[in-house]
């Protein structure tokens, strides 16, 4: 039944349908991420106060390397949409 319905699909649906898969796979795994990071830095920030310089600079720069895996996902939906 599935090849069935997958077969009545045209070129651009597919493309949306690729694109919408692509960026909404791909960013939840980075949401997380950075929610679980967030989380992390208060709870440290709170036990440590007088650490919070460091723990910002850290939090940030974890938190720049999990945004670039939804800028990836971004940029294959993109690619999806206008080059394929």
């Amino acid at each position: 039944m599935d090849l069935v319905l997958l077969q009545g699909l045209s070129a651009d649906s597919a493309k949306l349908l690729g694109a919408g898969i692509a960026i909404g796979l791909g960013v939840i795994g980075p949401g997380i991420g950075i929610g679980i990071l967030g989380a992390g830095a208060m709870n440290a920030i709170g036990r440590n106060p007088e650490a919070v310089g460091s723990i910002t600079t850290n939090m940030i720069l974890a938190i720049a390397f999990a945004e670039a895996l939804g800028i990836y996902a971004f940029v294959i939906a993109v690619i999806l949409l206008f080059v394929v």
